[in-house]
């Protein structure tokens, strides 16, 4: 059983100085194929969500439910993404940023203080970037559970249009299957041109 404390400590402390606190964090920096994902989501405290935690300690059955239950008890909340062509062309530390900013922006309430995971924003608010947030805030737990469920939906689509490559399980990231593919097939136009140099001639 996952012990959720650190979350309740780590958020309740903040609510002390807070009423309004943001979490934003990515999914999709890794793989070599598809767009870099980043959810912004502003939570209520009088009842948190029972199971939420950094997402990939979390079972895909048990993200999809939570999903559905963060976004209908959310404040307020953004999803939005990066492209795989938007990767090559600035690099995808840059694209991650771009997309968390956008997440950010395109709140429909601007919040007190924006808890990020270890990354440095600059935005028109106070800014905490924290080390492992996803597993030590529940804001950014939430938001990384809902950019997670976001993006493999996404990548479960792309597998139904590209289905040599496996994308259902692997969600674009490298694994064994994926490269074999790469190499017997090529890319398809959802891959990252700057990741997959060694697979592909």
């Amino acid at each position: 059983m996952i012990d959720t404390k650190p979350l309740f400590e780590h958020d309740l402390k903040l609510k002390q100085q807070y009423n309004l606190i943001a979490g934003l964090d990515e999914v999709g920096r890794g793989p070599l194929a598809g767009p870099v994902v980043t959810a912004c989501v502003i939570m209520p405290y009088d009842e948190m969500i029972d199971g939420v935690f950094d997402s990939k300690r979390v079972s895909a059955k048990k993200r999809e439910k939570l999903y559905d239950i963060i976004l209908e008890k959310a404040i307020a909340y953004s999803i939005t993404l990066e492209s795989e062509q938007t990767i090559d062309e600035i690099n995808i530390l840059q694209a991650t940023k771009k997309s968390m900013l956008n997440s950010y922006k395109s709140l429909s309430v601007k919040p007190d203080v924006l808890l990020v995971d270890a990354v440095k924003l600059d935005v028109d608010c106070k800014t905490l970037p924290i080390i492992k947030g996803d597993s030590t805030s529940y804001a950014i737990a939430c938001a990384s559970i809902v950019a997670k469920v976001y993006r493999d939906r996404l990548m479960d689509e792309y597998a139904i249009k590209y289905p040599m490559y496996d994308f259902e399980n692997n969600k674009g990231y490298g694994t064994k299957k994926h490269i074999d593919a790469l190499k017997q097939y090529g890319k398809c136009p959802i891959h990252r041109n700057s990741f997959i140099g060694n697979f592909v001639s």
